[in-house]
């Protein structure tokens, strides 16, 4: 559906779900500082309505008739709850997916973007992964619910665009870090973790222990970028088929370089520990992005340090209110 203005200039309204999140944040900073005319974005919280429930949804498009959309909101949690509550990361999660897809196809909007994951990928796989290979076997069983949740807003993308015509698809991002981020030590992620673990060290002058031997290797996309791809995924790429959207493979790096950059941002001069009695974890999780490359060949992520920087130091300035 498109929307005009009074002299016939093209109106666009992009709702975003999970809109105060680490990358609905992200977003916002990019499109405040890059704003384009016509455009106006509204991002949602949980405060604005519960998107598992089918009135509450309808609801909300209603009162906004988007024309665009991206998808961020999710029940996500950590290894526990995953393992624990699968009935309901898959139920809530597929009541959500199905609520905004649903909403799209009605109120005809013109794209929708939703957000997967690399942990949705088969558990037996090779390496690098690619979007081809994300139906080739069963996910880890230890986020199973979660996981064919996900994977089915695929399926559907690609059934809306036969059935109906939608112009749907989905992003896959690898290890996203920056400033919004959930910084929980114990259910955080890698370097969010890290940089409050990093900071206790500090303030408490005992030393930066991390957890297992800091071999395994990550790729990292500093939210930022996520934000500005994700905004051009949802400008420029017309394919049901989802893209990956991460750093290049040669920017793959050990958690032990992680660590090093977090100390360095956070100007701690104390001791670092590898506390080689707890696990490690995969190895290498690396995800192929040529079908990005070959798109925006041009592309400059940001690097390592720069978002590492960018990150603690956001951190260190929003401590009493960060989610933590």
């Amino acid at each position: 559906m498109t929307k005009h203005d009074i002299n016939g200039n093209t109106k666009s309204t992009i709702l975003i779900t999970g809109g105060s999140g680490l990358v609905g944040q992200a977003i916002k900073s990019y499109t405040d500082a890059n704003a384009k005319e016509g455009e106006t974005w509204i991002f949602l919280s949980s405060k604005d309505g519960d998107l598992r429930d089918r009135k509450e949804t309808d609801a909300i498009f209603e009162k906004y008739k988007p024309t665009h959309v991206i998808h961020l909101a999710a029940k996500v949690g950590g290894l526990f709850a995953n393992l624990k509550y699968k009935v309901e990361f898959y139920r809530e999660n597929t009541l959500i997916n199905d609520n905004i897809m649903e909403n799209c196809r009605i109120h005809k909007v013109t794209k929708l973007v939703s957000m997967l994951s690399t942990c949705i990928f088969p558990d037996k796989t090779s390496y690098p992964i690619d979007e081809t290979m994300l139906h080739n076997g069963p996910p880890h069983p230890s986020n199973e619910g979660y996981a064919y949740a996900k994977r089915l807003i695929d399926t559907m993308n690609r059934a809306y665009a036969e059935e109906y015509g939608c112009n749907f698809t989905a992003i896959i991002p690898t290890n996203i870090y920056g400033p919004h981020d959930n910084f929980s030590i114990q259910n955080g992620h890698v370097i969010p973790g890290l940089i409050h673990k990093c900071y206790m060290a500090k303030k408490n002058n005992t030393p930066f222990t991390i957890w297992g031997s800091g071999t395994p290797l990550r790729q990292f996309i500093y939210s930022g970028d996520l934000a500005e791809l994700t905004v051009w995924v949802m400008r420029e790429y017309h394919s049901p088929d989802p893209i990956t959207l991460s750093v290049d493979e040669a920017a793959e790096v050990p958690i032990k370089d992680v660590a090093y950059a977090v100390a360095k941002a956070m100007k701690f001069e104390g001791e670092v520990v590898f506390d080689t009695e707890k696990a490690d974890g995969q190895f290498k999780k690396t995800a192929c992005n040529k079908k990005l490359r070959g798109l925006r060949s041009d592309y400059k992520f940001t690097s390592m340090e720069e978002g590492v920087q960018k990150a603690v130091d956001w951190f260190v300035e929003n401590y009493d209110t960060a989610r933590k």
